[in-house]
Parts: C-alpha cells; sequence; structure tokens
C-alpha cells in the first residue's frame, strides 16, 4: 500500500499533488475517492494487509485484514488523505485529544484556545508540519459552506485529523498493535459533513456519536456545590459542615454538596482519611445525607502516587514502562500537579479493575455518595506505556477502568475531568469542557470561550460542566465581570455547582446564584464565533445572552423573531414590548446581559 511512498509525504508537502487532485474544497465525493494508506511499523510489512472502505451516505466504516503469513504490527492507518483550496484565513475549530486542548483561529494561524495543550503539556506527539485536531474539526470559510470532520465512535483507537494547508488526512492511531495472519480489525468510523449552518452539522454530529455511544446523562441537571475553589487542598470537614448548613436551610436547590481534593490519606489511598481533614470522611458525608442532600466526593482513580499504599503493595496494577517497571508518567507526559510525579493505573489488568470497582461500590454504597467528581482521567488513556493486556489500546484501557468505575458507582452520577474527550464518550454523565476556573477576567472570558466552543456537546454526549460559578473575587473585580461570569454559565446550559465559601456571599450575589438555579439543560446557539449574542430557547420564551468581551463600552444589535415582552433576568427591569431588533446602547466593558424575551 505505498509505504515508501508513505514516508516521502510525511518528510515533504509539496509532493501532495501526487496524491490528490488539487484547486477543491473538501467533499464528500473527494474524500470518498481520496487515497489512504496503511503505514507499518519499524521493520514490518504492510504488502499482506488490506483496507477495505464502505461508505455508508456520509459516514465511512474501514476494516483493516491480515491476508498474508505473518504477523504484522501496524502503526497507523490513513482512512482518506485529500487536497484542499482553503484559503489560510478560513476559520477553523479542532478539538484536542485532553479535555484542556482545543485550537481555533484560522488554518494559516491557528490559535490555542487554553494554554494546557496536547502537544505541549501533555507531550503528546504530534507531527511538526500539521496542524492535528482530535476526534473532529470544521472549517467555515468565507461566502462558501462550513464543513466538518469527525470520527463518530472511539471504541478502540485514537481518531485525529492532520491539516496542513492545502491537504488534510483523518488518521488512525493503532499502536504498533500485532495485526495476526487472517485476522480483522474494525476501525472506527469517520463521517463528513458540508452545510451553510455549521451548528446543523455539529448536531449531527452529535446524533451519530450518541448513535455509536449512548449518553448517559439523564434529567435532571446536576446543581450543587464544590469545596475546590474556596478551600483547596486544605480542606477540613469543619468548612464543609459550614456550608452544608447554610445550603440546607438557605439554597436546598444546591443538591450535590462535593468535598474535593484533599480529604484522602495520599493520592491513590481513596478510602483513607487523611489527618488534615480534622474528621472522619464517612461521617461528613453521613451529615450531607441527614440535612436531605446529596453526597458527592472527588476522585482520582486514574493514578497514585508513590509513597501511596495503593502503589507500594500492588506496583503490578500500573502502567509499565519497556522494562517491566511502574512507569513515571513525568517521564512522557505531565507528571501531575501535586504529589507527583504520578504512577497510572493500568485498566486492562483484572485486579486493578476489581479494584476500582471496589472503591467506587464502597463509596456509593456504604458511604452514600451518589455523585463521583473524577480528575486525572487522562493517565488512564496515557501514551508510551505497556499494558498487562498487550492487545489493548490505551482507549480500551481507558474504557475498562471506566466501565469498571461505572460498575462500582452503580446509580451514582460520574463526571469526567481532565479527561480524554472522545474516549470517555459514553462511560461518563457529565463532562469538564473547560479549564479550571479562577476569580479573575482573564480567566472568566477564557472558560467562556472554551465553553462554548463546546456548547453543542451538552445533553447530545452528556451533561456540560462549564466548571464552577464563583460569585466573589478582590476588590479590582466588577459587577460587570461577575454578571458576565454568571451569563456564561447560564449560557452553557450545562450543570452548575457553586465554588463559594456560601456564608461570604452578599445578598445580591446570592440571588444571582439563585436565579441559575435549576439548569435549563439548554445550550445557547450563538449567532457567530465572535460569541456576543447567544440564544436559549426554552420553548415558551428565548433567553438571550449578550457579551461584552472588550475592556470599551459597545452597542449590540440584537435581532427578535416576533413581538416579544423583554426583561433584564438578572434585575428584573422590564424592558418594554420590542419588535424587530433590540438595541443596547453603551454596554460596558467587561459585562454580561441575560435578557428574558416572552412573545
Amino acid at each position: 500500500m505505498k509505504t515508501a511512498a508513505r514516508v516521502t509525504f510525511l518528510g515533504a508537502c509539496m509532493l501532495w499533488a501526487a496524491w490528490c487532485p488539487a484547486g477543491e474544497g473538501l467533499s464528500l465525493e473527494s474524500l470518498k475517492a481520496a487515497p489512504a494508506d496503511i503505514v507499518p511499523a519499524v521493520g514490518h510489512s504492510a504488502a499482506g494487509l488490506r483496507l477495505d472502505r464502505q461508505w455508508e451516505g456520509a459516514v465511512c466504516r474501514a476494516t483493516l485484514t491480515n491476508g498474508g503469513a505473518e504477523a504484522v504490527r501496524v502503526r497507523e492507518v490513513v482512512l482518506a488523505r485529500a487536497a484542499h483550496d482553503y484559503p489560510p484565513e478560513t476559520a477553523y475549530y479542532g478539538e484536542g485529544f485532553t479535555m484542556l486542548s482545543q485550537t481555533g483561529g484560522t488554518l494559516g494561524q491557528p490559535v490555542d484556545i487554553g494554554g494546557l495543550t496536547d502537544r505541549g503539556h501533555y507531550r503528546i506527539p504530534q507531527p511538526e508540519n500539521a496542524l492535528t485536531a482530535y476526534g473532529m474539526f470544521t472549517l467555515s470559510p468565507e461566502g462558501g459552506p462550513a464543513v466538518a470532520m469527525g470520527f463518530t465512535s472511539c471504541r478502540r483507537f485514537v481518531g485525529k485529523f492532520h491539516l496542513r494547508a492545502d491537504s488534510v488526512e483523518a488518521v488512525l492511531d493503532l499502536e504498533n498493535l500485532e495485526l495476526a495472519p487472517g485476522e480483522s480489525w474494525a476501525l472506527e468510523e469517520l463521517w463528513f459533513g458540508a452545510g451553510p449552518d455549521r451548528e446543523a452539522l455539529l448536531a449531527e454530529l452529535g446524533d451519530l456519536l450518541g448513535a455509536n455511544h449512548p449518553p448517559l446523562c439523564q434529567a435532571p441537571v446536576p446543581a450543587g456545590w464544590c469545596s475546590w475553589y474556596c478551600f483547596g487542598p486544605t480542606v477540613t470537614a469543619r468548612q464543609v459542615g459550614r456550608n452544608l448548613d447554610f445550603i440546607a436551610g438557605t439554597l436546598p436547590a444546591l443538591r450535590y454538596v462535593q468535598i474535593d481534593d484533599g480529604y484522602q490519606a495520599a493520592m491513590g489511598d481513596w478510602l483513607d482519611t487523611g489527618k488534615a481533614f480534622g474528621g472522619g470522611i464517612r461521617e461528613v458525608l453521613g451529615q450531607i445525607r441527614e440535612k436531605g442532600l446529596e453526597p458527592a466526593i472527588w476522585v482520582a482513580p486514574f493514578i497514585a502516587e508513590e509513597k501511596s499504599r495503593v502503589f507500594q503493595e500492588h506496583p503490578d496494577w500500573f502502567i509499565m514502562d519497556g522494562e517491566g517497571k511502574p512507569l513515571r508518567s513525568d517521564l512522557v507526559t505531565f507528571g501531575g500537579w501535586r504529589n507527583g510525579p504520578w504512577y497510572a493505573v493500568d485498566g486492562t489488568h483484572p485486579e486493578a479493575q476489581k479494584h476500582l470497582e471496589t472503591v467506587f461500590r464502597t463509596m456509593r454504597e456504604e458511604w452514600g455518595c451518589t455523585y463521583f467528581k473524577l480528575d486525572a482521567n487522562f493517565w488512564g488513556a496515557m501514551h508510551g506505556g505497556r499494558f498487562h493486556d498487550p492487545k489493548a489500546t490505551r482507549v480500551e484501557a481507558y474504557r475498562r477502568g471506566m466501565e469498571a468505575v461505572l460498575r462500582g458507582a452503580g446509580d451514582g452520577f460520574v463526571l469526567g475531568c481532565n479527561h480524554p474527550l472522545w474516549p470517555s464518550l459514553g462511560v461518563v454523565h457529565g463532562a469538564r469542557v473547560s479549564n479550571d476556573v479562577g476569580r479573575s477576567w482573564e480567566s472568566f472570558t477564557g472558560i467562556a470561550r472554551e465553553v462554548f466552543h463546546r456548547n453543542w456537546q451538552n445533553g447530545r454526549l452528556w451533561w456540560n460542566d462549564p466548571d464552577c460559578v464563583l460569585l466573589y473575587g478582590s476588590r479590582k473585580m466588577t459587577d460587570g465581570e461577575f454578571l458576565f461570569h454568571a451569563t456564561a454559565v447560564y449560557a452553557s446550559g450545562g450543570m452548575t455547582l457553586s465554588g463559594d465559601d456560601l456564608p461570604r456571599l452578599t445578598p445580591e450575589r446570592l440571588e444571582m446564584l439563585r436565579k441559575l438555579l435549576p439548569p435549563t439543560g439548554v445550550a445557547a446557539r450563538f449567532d457567530d464565533d465572535s460569541f456576543r449574542v447567544g440564544r436559549v430557547a426554552l420553548g415558551d420564551k428565548t433567553m438571550i445572552c449578550v457579551f461584552n468581551w472588550g475592556d470599551a463600552p459597545q452597542s449590540a444589535t440584537v435581532g427578535l423573531a416576533q413581538k416579544t415582552r423583554v426583561k433584564d433576568y438578572w434585575t428584573g427591569e422590564d424592558l418594554g414590548e420590542r419588535e424587530g431588533a433590540l438595541e443596547l446602547k453603551d454596554m460596558p466593558g467587561r459585562s454580561g446581559r441575560l435578557l428574558e424575551c416572552v412573545p
């Protein structure tokens, strides 16, 4: 299958014209006609391998078969390689392998939307001469139809796209696994869409993903309180108790009371309480239940620090290096934000699976937890190591571990954080879709941009978690900045958890929090990628979210589909009946408005 030519292609982009016809945008027809490639591991030959592609409408299903007499290790499969002539200024968006990595901007000037990238922070190998997206990407050329490509399944292999100035290839990472003679592998499904409405394309992609990985999310959307952003890793039982009393007496709509990182004795020893917590974790969780609320807890199931009891007693449960020793994560990726370097639990190891199931069954059945915030999930799909099951990919290792977690958690709600995005399809109820929020304008805007790019996922793949709403900060922060942040959380349509030490809230900010409850479950659809105006359709009314991302006052014109009564949701101000358009004059810089529109 032209493996020698494949090597030439990777080294010299100017040879693309020899592979694909130039001078056209991407289309379903060009993809169906595009060549494919099988790339064997070093020292192996692809001569006996056969790749069969079958297109059913806009979806390609492919099978790789070894028709030869010898086993072959396969590095990757290129399902399609196509040329394009999109100009450099074409708007681009691409997903990352990890939750924290997203890319926007244009083909000619791509921009990292978040600072913790796959290639930099997580050191995931990528070709240097290409723009890499994982799972899906979109292109929105000026005046032309938007296009989207995506892998609509992620059961075994990582699907990614390499984009260059005049070409794109859809690639599956086969991780040098061995394909035996006569053996066939079903590969991940590839989809292509084009049309005038990018949001409609994303909705189609979401439906296809949901068909392959049925979403676990069900109404109602979770709301609650989280200890991390007010107390961090030094959280104590007393601090939790003070907020529990406040919630029970003032705001019981914050149903889940979640104890975050800091209660445990060591990273990895999740059933042992640390001395600094100042009380037994089971007793505190029991107090939450006694108040009529739901106990919730933070767990990082796929990591352990070196001094942890689980690592010391069971080093064989962890991903190994080439010498058969537990792999230090910092040798291949980010080593961890606290108590590192971490070691990663091997989800293919039967005893490790039993351990994960036992931890979560204990927390669900004996501790009474009904909500689990999972963190550091990426390490369950860490690259560069060896698994107990030599035939497993890192996607399979992660998903087997998650299946053990789900078995233990029973009917509990499972939130994935710091997770591999596509590999988490169908194994989490909720998904964080942004970096950690901070008490600053820069964080509020950065988080909002990350979340809004993923609004299409909310309710289709999982409940989006835009991270906690924070309603106090330094004296330098303005009311407008907090209005922006609260409006952004509303626009996400996802989960709503307070991250504040609640007794510190002023009555005005407490009322703002109250108005975010319960979450609607409906994400805003934005007029364009500026994210200035978004609309939340709620049946009998429409909520319009308006944002001023700049420092200076700006006016905004908001189109109205019909005559409607408009009210400012935050202040209660009646803006009267409007028709055609609503003019918002001199909206202050760094602010947001939420307008309730009833026909």
